[in-house]
């Protein structure tokens, strides 16, 4: 199921808001470009809200991802931000390391 593996990816520990927002597109865009090409979008989104939503409370990553598909099922349609985060050192190998 192609929701379980971006939901497991996006679970993870955040130090700042502005990094849940970048994991959350991240996130959606993962998810979207996953989608098979004869596929309902608007069915598909259903699908993958509805199995995130428990979520939402608990990981912040997760309730922008659900935030952007209740976006993007609005009418009328209006562009979604989706901009990738910006180049930057986030520690590296010994962070990660810290991190365990």
């Amino acid at each position: 199921m192609l929701i379980a593996r971006t939901l497991t990816q996006l679970q993870v520990d955040i130090e700042t808001p502005e990094r849940a927002e970048e994991l959350g597109r991240m996130g959606y865009i993962q998810w979207l470009g996953w989608l098979p090409g004869q596929s309902s979008y608007e069915a598909e989104a259903v699908k993958a809200y509805l199995v995130a939503m428990d979520f939402i409370e608990t990981d912040p990553a997760v309730a922008v991802f659900c935030d952007l598909i209740r976006q993007s099922l609005r009418r009328p349609l209006v562009p979604l931000d989706l901009r990738l985060p910006k180049p930057r050192r986030r520690g590296g190998a010994r962070q990660r390391r810290m991190a365990l």
